[in-house]
């Protein structure tokens, strides 16, 4: 249970929500955990068996405060809004944002900040971490070259002038491309344990050619599930970006998003899986034409792995409050809704330490 930027989190199993007056009495087991005024809170997230009595819904709907179901792992199942939502004001914002030059390039540019960051980040515990002087400097070069993309990045202005959309915006996504094939070239130099079984030359989707490739793909599909509820829960339209060009059925946003979780969730809990050899070569199968898949062993291996990681503390560096993993997705996605508010004067991406 955590109250983390006006978000009431409810994560304890038989939670029950009660009115006092214009306060929310939290009890557990019928003892008292925390009480909070209504005024306090601007969304409350329930994670599995949590009950709120129709009092306290009734509290929430009158105050605007939107109540979010989820299962235990996470997944959102339900929202419950008042009459009055407001949340057409801020995608309203998000529209503007995304048809304004400057805007879209200054959240693409924090978007790519956090994405080349927590890369560069990567390299450099698994260099520290190296056995051999070989992948050490493969490493560390290619960590020096995202500290210099980083800085390019930071260095580039932020007035669009006259340039449209596209032009401002293609730069932009010419360093995120130009990062990840950096980061990627060193990527097999991480690996610890299993490096023929998981060879890796470059990335490739639609279908992956290889294991790696189907490992990174599938966690990949699980963080963009897990940013697509933390949107909608936002109020955010998921479909709707700025780094990511909006098209039809196109989670636009919810890549915008994941784009800083992929190296540091996503990608690290891949190297951890094959340096433990939780997952090995028996967990996938070929198929004709070349491509490669989960057998349902594996597939559960992964699901199981990663929801024991959103369960892992961390501490947050902007707020400096311990969270857990799975939890991140909910706050990056309120702070990008501030940031579109006008209520902060940027998004800071999530860079865990």
């Amino acid at each position: 249970m955590a109250v983390i930027r006006n978000t009431l989190y409810l994560t304890t199993p038989k939670t029950v929500v009660l009115r006092d007056h214009l306060t929310l009495r939290v009890e557990i087991e019928k003892q008292t955990r925390l009480t909070i005024p209504i005024h306090h809170l601007e969304s409350i997230c329930a994670f599995g068996q949590v009950t709120v009595t129709p009092a306290a819904m009734a509290l929430c709907w009158d105050h605007q405060v939107a109540v979010h179901y989820h299962t235990e792992n996470g997944y959102l199942l339900a929202q419950v809004l008042g009459s009055g939502d407001t949340r057409y004001l801020l995608r309203r914002d998000q529209y503007a944002a995304a048809d304004s030059p400057q805007d879209a390039s200054r959240l693409a540019r924090q978007f790519v900040a956090g994405k080349l960051q927590n890369a560069r980040s990567n390299l450099l515990r698994a260099g520290r971490e190296a056995d051999g002087d070989s992948d050490r400097r493969e490493l560390a070069g290619a960590a020096a070259e995202l500290a210099r993309l980083i800085r390019r990045l930071g260095n580039a202005s932020a007035a669009a002038g006259d340039r449209g959309l596209r032009e401002t915006l293609d730069p932009i996504r010419g360093l995120e491309g130009l990062g990840a094939k950096v980061y990627f070239s060193a990527f097999p130099y991480m690996l610890k344990q299993q490096r023929e079984d998981f060879r890796f030359a470059t990335r490739t989707r639609r279908p992956p050619r290889d294991r790696m490739n189907c490992l990174l793909s599938f966690i990949y599909a699980l963080v963009r599930h897990d940013c697509l509820a933390a949107l909608t829960t936002a109020g955010l339209d998921p479909y709707v970006g700025w780094l990511h060009a909006t098209r039809a059925g196109r989670p636009a946003c919810a890549l915008d998003l994941m784009e800083e979780f992929r190296p540091c969730l996503a990608d690290r809990l891949a190297l951890t899986l094959i340096n433990r050899r939780q997952v090995e070569s028996g967990h996938f199968r070929d198929r004709e034409g070349g491509a490669v898949e989960f057998t349902d062993r594996g597939r559960k291996e992964v699901i199981r792995a990663w929801q024991q990681r959103k369960q892992t503390e961390v501490k947050h560096t902007l707020f400096q409050q311990k969270i857990r993993l799975g939890q991140v997705f909910g706050i990056q996605a309120k702070l990008l809704a501030r940031k579109l508010r006008g209520d902060i004067p940027d998004y800071i991406p999530f860079i865990p330490k």
